[in-house]
């Protein structure tokens, strides 16, 4: 099996030697080398043709992003940006992914060596990740490894769930790798006064405010970062922020938000199937669900039970995906309904909500 050639991007002459450590540590990564900035990453991109590229936001003589604009248009590879954890990283970040960046891995601002040590296996997974996804024929694609997790029983028993409402049409969303951008896509698609969107993306927490901010100037919707108790009302996304799992329950009257500081299911918090379960619950078949592009399988499970509860049920195709593993994984356990090409998923959304739920839920 070929091992997957990474060239390191980074200022910081510690974070080069602490990257290139981590990465070299996978039996499956080979590190062919590293660079200061942008403009010494272009001439060893040309000399020693990575798989990957890992690469700094912040950088002299040429920022990450626009290094990555250029790269995108004149010698398309996969990228793993590296950010930090601030509001402003998280905006170069979400216009990184924009751009054609696979994913991101946000360093720490204190006790870079240990902390980054611990990320380790997060780092070299999105790495190997990437590799996957570049549009050439690969053989034996290195297979991540799953640990033990917990699912959504951690958080919301089935025996402790509320009884199946019906009523008018509420859509949940869950994506990870690649998904800032196919919920972008669907939310520019949606009018003012479609039915409301829940979306769980797995995000860091610093990040979740300024992606749901980031969807809000683009959509004709209003996006907000869900708030505990929050009523949920038409032409509404709520956003599950990055350090909460996202609920929504009936609390007799109306659809709230409700966020959980659980353990996180499926290695995620949040998790898609503790949104799609809640949505089971509290829903039922009044729910329209969508599983966009992932890694792992967080929400097939959730989805199934969706579906099992009446609910409208579709996923992401694989050639529109960045990474087909949660969409993939519902697919083939016949948790969903249908599966739709990303640019046709809005549409579909819309005529379900009228098809089946003709009234509208009103502020």
């Amino acid at each position: 099996m070929e091992r997957v050639r990474v060239l390191v991007v980074d200022d910081s002459a510690l974070v080069r030697k602490l990257m290139t450590a981590m990465l070299a540590s996978d039996p499956d990564i080979e590190v062919v080398g590293s660079a200061a900035d942008p403009l010494i990453a272009r001439d060893k991109i040309k000399q020693l043709n990575p798989d990957v590229l890992t690469l700094d936001v912040e950088m002299p003589r040429m920022d990450g992003v626009t290094f990555l604009e250029n790269l995108m248009r004149l010698r398309p590879m996969p990228v793993v940006m590296v950010s930090s954890l601030t509001v402003q990283g998280a905006e170069v970040t979400l216009r990184a992914l924009e751009l054609g960046a696979v994913d991101f891995f946000a360093k720490p601002s204190t006790d870079l060596a240990s902390s980054l040590a611990d990320s380790a296996q997060e780092i070299c997974a999105k790495v190997k990740l990437a590799a996957q996804t570049r549009p050439r024929a690969r053989t034996a694609a290195p297979r991540l490894e799953v640990p033990p997790r917990l699912s959504a029983d951690a958080v919301l028993p089935r025996d402790q769930a509320p009884g199946t409402r019906g009523g008018s049409a509420v859509i949940a969303i869950g994506a990870s790798t690649g998904g800032t951008e196919a919920v972008r896509v669907i939310l520019d698609s949606m009018p003012p006064d479609a039915p409301p969107i829940l979306v769980t993306q797995h995000i860091p927490a610093a990040f979740s405010g300024p992606f749901a901010a980031r969807m809000d100037r683009t959509s004709a919707m209003r996006v907000c970062e869900a708030q505990d108790g929050q009523p949920i009302q038409a032409g509404h996304v709520y956003v599950a922020p990055g350090s909460h799992h996202l609920l929504a329950m009936w609390d007799g009257a109306k659809y709230v938000c409700r966020l959980h500081d659980g353990p996180q299911v499926n290695r995620h918090k949040p998790s898609v199937d503790v949104l799609f379960r809640s949505m089971a619950a509290s829903a039922g078949a009044a729910t329209i669900g969508v599983l966009l592009t992932g890694m792992g399988d967080d929400g097939a499970r959730g989805l199934l039970e969706l579906k099992q509860a009446g609910a409208a049920t579709l996923v992401q195709d694989e050639a529109s995906s960045v990474v087909w593993g949660m969409p993939g994984a519902a697919w083939k356990l016949g948790a969903a309904a249908e599966m739709l090409p990303l640019d046709h998923i809005a549409a579909r959304l819309l005529q379900l909500s009228r098809q089946s739920h003709p009234g509208a839920l009103r502020a």
